[in-house]
Formats: structure tokens, sequence, C-alpha cells
């Protein structure tokens, strides 16, 4: 791979796979944003298309945001980008499925919660650390509740803590764990069983509708998450402090205002 994002097709084109890659963790950048953004804007040209699969190079899905991306100076063009992707990925051409490896994290989860379907090895980790950052993730708050119920989307926004596989199966959130070795093979054996038989266009068209609810809420919400977020909360004291304590690999010392 030569840039952040690398598009595979399979023999009849009616797959399409994304393979995010960052040497650390496969952070989502700004730049990995744009170049998906872009990548889904092509893939709505090929009206075979039945299945677009995202998935991270190596062995995590992505560690999440690009915490320096996050700095006061930049977070206001950077959030709005991240939700325009969300947005673009709930407006799919085709069925799409984050297939998760090893730590899904933050802005890794949010990705993986705007695709129709997520595959995970059992080796998968799901959480959302931002607080101890002293933020929150604007696009897991508006999604997670839709796709698991408030209360556990709550804990998993308040705590950070993260649950594995196993553990988000049981909510409902995942389509099929598999051990890591066997995940490529079981996802063909689910495209293969439940849709590379089906007219792509039925697809396209029942993928939308299956969206339509969950889309319309997440349109409704995010855009308050989201000032609630540039406009609020990062003027706070701790939301500079937690940001620069990271980056300054030191604890933060809360003010609590």
């Amino acid at each position: 791979m030569t840039g952040p994002v690398a598009v595979a097709w399979n023999s009849d084109d009616t797959r399409a796979a994304l393979t995010i890659s960052h040497p650390k963790g496969n952070i989502v950048t700004a730049d990995m944003v744009a170049a998906l953004r872009s990548a889904l804007d092509e893939l709505a040209t090929n009206h075979r298309l039945k299945l677009i699969t995202l998935e991270g190079a190596g062995a995590d899905f992505s560690f999440g945001a690009s915490i320096p991306e996050h700095a006061p100076d930049q977070i206001g063009s950077v959030l709005p980008a991240m939700h325009r992707l969300v947005t673009d990925l709930l407006d799919a051409p085709a069925v799409t499925a984050a297939v998760v490896r090893g730590r899904c994290l933050g802005g890794g989860f949010e990705l993986a919660l705007a695709c129709d379907l997520i595959f995970a090895a059992d080796d998968a980790v799901f959480g959302l650390p931002e607080i101890a950052l002293g933020v929150f993730p604007p696009a897991a708050s508006a999604l997670l509740p839709l796709r698991v119920g408030a209360a556990r989307a709550t804990r998993a926004i308040l705590t950070g803590e993260s649950q594995g596989a196993a553990e988000w199966l049981n909510a409902g959130l995942l389509e099929l764990v598999a051990p890591a070795g066997e995940l490529a093979t079981e996802v063909d054996r689910w495209f293969t069983r439940h849709l590379g038989g089906r007219s792509a266009a039925a697809l396209r068209h029942a993928a939308k509708a299956a969206r339509l609810d969950l889309a319309t809420r997440v349109a409704q919400t995010l855009p308050v998450l989201e000032r609630l977020y540039l406009d609020d909360l990062m003027r706070t004291a701790d939301a500079v402090e937690g940001i620069d304590a990271f980056m300054n690999r030191r604890e933060p010392s809360w003010k609590d205002r």
C-alpha cells in the first residue's frame, strides 16, 4: 500500500475491499478520511457492487483517531470531515461491513458502527477511550445507542472500557465471530450464502431501506453532538489538558472545568 486506503476487487466486481493503513495502528487521520470518502464516491459508479468491506492492514483494525489532529487548532475541520465520512457510509451504494481484527477503538470503532454489519475475529476488542482524554466520541454517541441500546452504549461511552468480541456479539452488534485465521474465509462464505446470488440493484435499495431509520436519526443527532463538542467541550480547560497530556506522555491534571 502506498496511501492510507487501498481498494481491491473480487473477480466479478461484486465485492470491493477497502483497507486502511497507517504505521501507528491504522489511526484515522484527515488524509485517511479524505481517501475513504473519495474511494466510496468512486465505488458508486459500479452497479454490480453488492458488498463493500472495510478492514485494517495488519493485526489491528484501528487504534482510533489521530490525537494530534484533535488539538484545538485542528479539530474544527477534522471532526466535521469525520462526520461527513460517517454520513457517506450510511449512504453507501452497497451493503457495507467492517471486518475487524485486534483493536477497534475510538474513531475506528465509529467507522465500524457506521457500517451495516460487523464481522469480527475472536481476538477483536472494541472500545471508546475518549473519556480518558477529557472528551467524548460524537459519532459513537449517535450510533451506538441505536445499535445496542442506551444502557450498553452509555456504559461504553462513560467508562471508556473496552470489551471483547464475545461481549459485543451477545449485545447483538456483531454479525459473526470467527477465529482470526478463519475470518476471511467465514466472510467469503457469508457473502456467498447471503448476497452472492442476489440482485445488486435490490441489495442497494434494501440496504438503503434498512438504514433509513438509523441514517435519519443520526442526521438529526450528529450535528447537535458536533456543536456540543466544538462549541462547548473544546472550550473547557480539561479538553485541552487531556490532549496535551497525551501528547506529552504525562498524566492529565484535571481542572473539572
